[in-house]
């Protein structure tokens, strides 16, 4: 299954310079990296990232992560968020992709 984080340009770059990453200050402040399905993103974009351009999108698969390291929690609305509990490696990563003015839903997300 895949699963993706955003990223704001500056973080992108964190990443691609570092080779890893412990994420946002959200996630550092919170102890673990927030990931979304598919089905999630309209509404974590909507919710954290309003009026943002310039978001990296990056999609990392499940199977690829420990199950030690990638929990399925709750978040404040009851649907179960992927929350990685480890610094995310650039070797992690798919793919990754600008996400489009238009938004998330322009981007063709399958089984890419």
């Amino acid at each position: 299954m895949r699963i993706y984080k955003v990223f704001r340009a500056a973080e992108w770059a964190e990443l691609e310079r570092a080779g890893e990453t412990a994420g946002s200050l959200d996630d550092q402040r919170d102890g673990f990296i927030h990931f979304s399905t598919k089905d999630q993103l309209g509404g974590t974009l909507a919710k954290h990232f309003q009026g943002e351009h310039g978001l990296i999108l990056a999609a990392v698969e499940t199977e690829g992560l420990h199950d030690r390291d990638l929990k399925w929690e709750a978040a404040a609305n009851g649907k179960d968020y992927p929350h990685l509990y480890r610094p995310l490696s650039l070797d992690d990563v798919v793919w990754h992709h600008e996400i489009p003015r238009e938004g998330v839903d322009t981007m063709g997300l399958g089984d890419e």
